[in-house]
């Protein structure tokens, strides 16, 4: 029975990181007003018939804090690796020179900034919700290891240790959204 109830334990910890996992690859994505290759992950690339990421047929650098350098690796890929960009309505317009695509990030307005703070917000309560979630299932599974003889002081223990567990990742998701906040309303 005990087995059972840090499996249930493990289980709920590791859905809570992969929301908090989760969380970050979304801001990664958040456009902060300056430029980072995480910028362009997600784009997907017609490569001769099929779908290849940005990433796996070009290099991505950031020669300055407002320029994203895309280098293909084959100068044929220039006009399929623009209308990827442009189709992906990043809010950013390619220009190429013939060899590399590059991406200006323009600086973001007041009003801008306080939009992308309301939609990083959402994204951390959604992550919150995702991790209570986890709390909830694991005590569900609990209460019904309890009906089948497990002993309730075991039980008690176990959702303290999930409520534990729930604190220090809400605390986690709490630390990365101030981050985040700092950083788009840093001019």
């Amino acid at each position: 029975m005990e087995e059972e109830v840090q499996l249930y334990i493990e289980d709920s910890e590791d859905k809570m990181k992969k929301a908090v996992s989760h969380l970050e690859d979304e801001l990664a994505r958040v456009r902060a007003g300056k430029a980072t290759p995480t910028l362009l992950d997600g784009i997907m690339v017609d490569y001769y018939g099929s779908l290849t990421p940005l990433n796996q047929v070009s290099n991505i650098n950031t020669p300055d804090a407002r320029t994203i350098a895309v280098q293909p690796w084959e100068k044929s890929m220039i006009e399929p690796i623009e209308k990827a960009i442009q189709a992906a309505n990043i809010g950013l317009n390619p220009m190429n020179n013939g060899e590399t695509i590059r991406l200006n990030i323009p600086p973001l307005t007041e009003e801008r900034r306080r939009d992308l703070v309301k939609q990083v917000r959402n994204f951390g309560e959604t992550t919150k919700v995702s991790i209570r979630n986890a709390r909830r299932d694991a005590n569900e599974a609990f209460k019904k290891l309890k009906k089948d003889g497990l002993a309730e002081d075991i039980e008690k223990d176990a959702e303290l240790e999930v409520q534990e567990l729930t604190n220090k990742y809400i605390a986690k998701v709490d630390k990365i959204l101030e981050q985040k906040e700092k950083d788009i309303m840093t001019i």
